[in-house]
């Protein structure tokens, strides 16, 4: 059994799974892992990275062709190869594909190769993958093992989570697509509708926008990225109609009819009227739901709960010996969050001193649409809700020099302080790379810094960060260059 038998299983490789495997690995257990696909899950291969890719060629697109406000000439109208655009994600993805595989060999972590079901306590089967591996550039790893029986005192369940399908509107792969079919578009659409604001949904809008495409969002709340902070989301939303979106909210699509190569939304808005948009391909994305399905959960009796598996704050279920992490245990459903919650999974395993629960309250959230927009902790809205004595501060990138030579300067920094303690208790960005300057308010609210603290760290000039001070200096009357 020395070849079945492990201290850890995790099942599932994507970016929660392999790391709680690198981390267990560290800590001295026998770690395997079983993956039915590819390395490194749907957020190296279908999501976060190739889509940044996409994006980031959507840019380079936006630039060339605004670039006689540079003070540059080009020849012409620059253009997008989709092929090309599309390749170029693939072989991100293709590289970091490899990387994972590198990190397990590293790290003497044995793959196996399949699909897993928890018999009992301590024990899965695996079988064939009913889901073979699709980029050609990504081989079934050498060396895998493969079907069997294999026993582990501790199984962590890290299986993801897959597109929410609606009744009626369930994607095809041809006509209505999800994020699978959006990353690779035979041929660029000229007209999409988005089914959905999300961060998803947005980003996809954003990127098919830059390449020419005709876009309509549909989002049934009252604004777009719903999650995010009312006075953000009016400014992007604003951002993305200069940009020619169309944007629809509390509105719905009802349902859909097929054309021969085109799609027609039938939407409804709040008020009952119905406006009929036809278009080359709808995208869908109403969400995402957790995968576990076909896992014997059922079976064992580990308690689910919509779609997800229960978990206390260390990835225990309600089963000694099997836990959860990532999307499969509930939102945020965020590969950052699945990394963490892992690692505090395993090391709570190990009994490393000083492992805690997740604050989710500072997990950051990031949408790589153009605008950018990243956030952290309380909205206005919902500090209020709590009842909450607040400080509000703001600051313009319109203000900012460095912003100004970019030629970004739409923007907006917005902090939420507690009044009575000054502790910085949400943080709320729209504008250029806004993504990277989020990390700078949530280590100032893991180390739980005051009003006071950040003022008086100095940032340097000429910086997008100067900004985030300026936004703590506007909540307290202090603000210098506005």
């Amino acid at each position: 059994m020395s070849g079945t038998s492990y201290d850890v299983i995790i099942i599932g490789s994507g970016p929660g799974g392999y790391v709680t495997a690198i981390r267990a690995a560290q800590l001295g257990f026998k770690t395997a892992i079983v993956e039915r696909e590819h390395l490194g899950g749907i957020c190296l291969n279908w999501g976060c990275i190739p889509t940044k890719a996409l994006l980031r060629s959507a840019e380079i697109l936006d630039h060339a062709n605004h670039a006689k406000s540079y003070g540059l000439k080009l020849d012409g109208k620059m253009t997008a190869d989709v092929k090309d655009v599309v390749a170029r994600s693939r072989g991100v993805s293709a590289r970091l594909n490899g990387g994972v595989a590198f990190l397990m060999k590293k790290n003497k972590i044995d793959v196996i190769w399949g699909e897993a079901k928890l018999t009992k306590p301590g024990e899965i089967s695996v079988g064939k993958s009913t889901k073979p591996v699709v980029e050609p550039q990504n081989p079934v790893p050498k060396g895998v093992k493969g079907e069997g029986t294999y026993t582990a005192k501790h199984i962590i369940v890290a299986t993801g989570a897959r597109p929410r399908a609606l009744p009626g509107i369930e994607p095809d792969g041809k006509l209505i697509w999800t994020y699978f079919e959006a990353m690779k578009p035979d041929v660029m659409p000229k007209s999409l509708v988005v089914m959905g604001s999300g961060a998803i949904g947005i980003e996809f809008a954003s990127f098919y926008r830059s390449m020419g495409a005709e876009v309509t969002v549909v989002e049934v709340m009252p604004q777009v990225m719903p999650v995010e902070d009312a006075e953000i989301s009016a400014f992007a939303r604003k951002q993305l109609e200069k940009r020619g979106l169309k944007i629809l909210t509390e509105a719905k699509v009802a349902k859909v009819e097929k054309g021969a190569n085109s799609v027609t939304a039938h939407v409804e808005t709040k008020d009952g009227k119905v406006e009929k948009i036809t278009a080359d391909r709808l995208i869908s994305a109403v969400g995402v739901q957790g995968n576990i399905e076909g896992l014997g959960l059922e079976a064992l009796g580990v308690k689910t709960d919509r779609g997800c598996i229960v978990i206390d704050g260390y990835g225990r279920t309600n089963v000694p010996g099997v836990y959860a992490i990532g999307d499969v245990a509930g939102p945020p459903m965020l590969a950052h969050k699945a990394e963490h919650e892992g690692v505090i999974c395993i090391e709570k395993i190990a009994g490393v001193p000083g492992v805690h629960p997740m604050e989710k309250g500072r997990i950051p959230g990031c949408t790589y649409c153009n605008p950018q927009v990243a956030s952290v902790g309380l909205t206005e809205a919902k500090a209020k809700e709590q009842g909450r004595d607040i400080r509000v501060g703001r600051y313009s990138f319109a203000a900012n020099g460095k912003a100004i030579a970019l030629g970004e300067d739409q923007g907006l920094i917005k902090t939420i302080f507690d009044k009575k303690t000054g502790e910085l208790i949400g943080a709320h960005m729209v504008g250029a790379e806004v993504t990277e300057l989020i990390q700078g308010f949530v280590v100032a609210m893991n180390l739980e810094t005051t009003e006071e603290e950040l003022m008086h760290t100095i940032f340097p000039h000429p910086t997008l960060s100067e900004m985030m001070k300026e936004s703590v200096l506007d909540a307290y009357g202090r603000v210098l260059n506005a």
